[in-house]
Parts: C-alpha cells; structure tokens; sequence
C-alpha cells in the first residue's frame, strides 16, 4: 500500500515537473528574467505555506539547527540552483534538449548513491535504467540518427547538464535524512533556505536592467508554478524518496520527457506516431523492471 502511493506520488511530481519546463519556455517568450521568475515564484511559495507550516517550523527549530548543514545543502541544490539552472536553460535552449538531458538524472542517482555509499543498486535497476533512457531517447529523436548527431551543445545545454547534477545531488542526499519534520514544513525549510541563495541572483538581473512586468499573465504563470511545480511535487518527490529511496524514485524521472511530448501533442497538435509507442512500451518495462526485487537463493 505505502509503494502503491510512493508511485502514485511520483507520477504527479514528473507531471508536474514537465509543465515546468513548458511554463519556463514560455514565460521567456513573454520576457520574464529567469532569475526573477526563480525568485517571485519561491516567494510565492514561502508565502502561501506560511500559515500552514509556522507552528511546526517553531516546534521543529531544534532539529532544523541540528541539521543545519544537509538542509542548506538540499535547499543550495533543490530550490537554489536545479531552478536557477533550468530556467536559465530554457533561455537558450529547447524544451527538447532540457528534457532529453533530464534523463541522466537517474543514472547521476545511481552513480552518486553507490560511490557514497548511500543506497545499493541491483542489477535490475540498471536494466531499468537502460531500458526507460532508450524509450525516452526514441521519442525524443523520433528514432532519427540524424536529430540524435545534429544536437548542438550550445550554452542552455551546457546549463542544463549543471541542473541535471545538483538534482542528482538533492535526490541521493535527501535519502540520508534521518529526522522527522512534516512534508510541508520541509519544503517549507528549502523554500526559506533556498530562497537566500536565490536572492543575489535576483538582485543581479535587477542590477542588469532585467525588470520584470508585473500582469495577469505574470499573475497566472507564478500561481501555477507554485502551487503544481513548486509545493506539489516537492512534496510528492520528498514522500516517496522516504518511502522508496532515491535510486527506484530516480528511474521515474525518465516520465518527464514522455509528459512532455505529450503535452507538446495537446498544444502543438502534434501526431502520435510509432516512435511514441515503442517509447512508452520501453519506459514502462524499464519502471517494472527498476522496481524489481533481487530474490536471495
């Protein structure tokens, strides 16, 4: 039962994390600073959990001090810099290309739990891994050589390999949590903690001439990402690393690019063609295999 609502947890977080990358996209083509966008959206976020989560946050102060050093950490790689990093991709890159390096996050997982000693990989995990990298690269290159070759790795793809690692980071790490404050009030903590990284980032575009224009689309855009991208998948994606440890959570990573292409076929009426189909068979075999358990003999 607790699994069964690990993987549902995790569904929504990967959903919720492609919209991301759609909103972000769009939101540069209505001119909003990347930094800017990172910082009003946690704002928002630290706003609406306030009344929630102060009480808990005053009882739990004594644990927050205790593990001052992991929290900053996660909120530097989570809330920090994997926002900071995104967005600031998607300035100069494609929805496409943030996508198709967000499916080496699972193996960053893999690789940085088993070299710290964090979790143990089996041997089904890294046949899941291959399985569901293949399926998210079929639909990604459309099965094409020639779009897998052509990929230029230009500035936001650079940007974005640094997203990919400090997501890696805060997942693995998130794992050795060994103390007990509730879902929100977590996200709360890295909100407030992240919120301090964010600031001088914000202030620098602020320092550029970056100004943001305050409107309804604006309005729109940070209520959505802070309600869906921001407090709901991080609640999602704290719950079920707790439940199934970073490496199995990991592997469902690999949903956000097979959301993505199927919000890019509801919005940009693309077709749904054979490269899709096998894409999908293979990301879920590469899920039911990552999950699979290693039978003592």
């Amino acid at each position: 039962m607790h699994k069964t609502k690990a993987y549902f947890m995790l569904v929504c977080a990967t959903l919720f994390w492609a919209c991301n990358f759609m909103i972000g996209k769009f939101a540069h083509f209505t001119n909003i600073p990347p930094m800017t966008l990172v910082f009003f959206r946690w704002l928002l976020v630290w706003l609406i959990l306030l009344p929630f989560t102060y009480g808990e946050i005053i009882k739990s102060k004594d644990i927050i001090l205790k593990n001052l050093p992991l929290l900053l950490f996660l909120s530097l790689t989570s809330v920090g810099l994997f926002n900071s990093f995104t967005y600031l991709a998607l300035v100069h890159t494609q929805v496409i290309n943030a996508s198709l390096f967000n499916t080496a996050i699972p193996a960053i997982i893999i690789l940085i739990c088993f070299l710290l000693k964090i979790e143990k990989t089996n041997k089904f995990q890294i046949l899941g891994l291959v399985l569901s990298t293949l399926g998210i690269l079929s639909i990604i290159t459309k099965l094409d050589i020639e779009i897998i070759s052509s990929l230029n790795f230009n500035k936001g793809d650079l940007i974005m390999i640094g997203g990919v690692i400090t997501w890696g980071l805060y997942s693995s790490f998130l794992k050795k949590k060994n103390f007990f404050i509730p879902l929100l009030t977590l996200v709360h903590v890295l909100c407030t903690f992240g919120l301090i990284f964010i600031l001088p980032q914000f202030l620098y575009e602020l320092y550029t001439g970056q100004v943001i224009k305050f409107d309804l689309n604006l309005f729109y855009i940070l209520i959505f990402l802070a309600l869906f991208p921001s407090i709901g998948s991080y609640y999602c994606w704290a719950g079920a690393v707790s439940i199934i440890g970073a490496n199995r959570a990991g592997i469902f990573l690999s949903l956000i690019p097979l959301f993505s292409t199927i919000l890019a076929i509801s919005f940009y009426d693309e077709k749904f063609q054979l490269f899709h189909l096998i894409g999908a068979i293979l990301i879920i075999l590469g899920l039911f295999l990552s999950n699979k358990e290693i039978k003592n003999v």
